[in-house]
């Protein structure tokens, strides 16, 4: 059975997502806005988002961006522009 759940808090801009209904016992900052949340275990329970918005774009961007930035690449060598 998949637990996963995914709730956004748009007043708060807080993307919660759960993995498991298992009580939070601990959690981890992965980075400024991101937070892992762990059960007694140590294993991960959910992940907390803060500024989703933002982060989920500039995510995306990035991807976008890397992607776009390979094509390009790949075609110059294929082109021979590149070696």
């Amino acid at each position: 059975m998949n637990n996963t759940r995914m709730v956004y808090f748009e007043e708060n801009d807080i993307l919660h997502l759960s993995v498991s209904n298992e009580p939070e016992a601990g959690s981890v900052e992965l980075s400024p806005n991101v937070t892992a949340e762990l059960n007694e275990q140590g294993e991960l329970i959910g992940i907390e988002i803060i500024n989703a918005s933002s982060f989920i774009r500039d995510s995306i961007l990035e991807s976008v961006q890397a992607k776009l930035l390979n094509m390009v690449d790949n075609r110059a060598v294929e082109q021979g522009v590149i070696s």
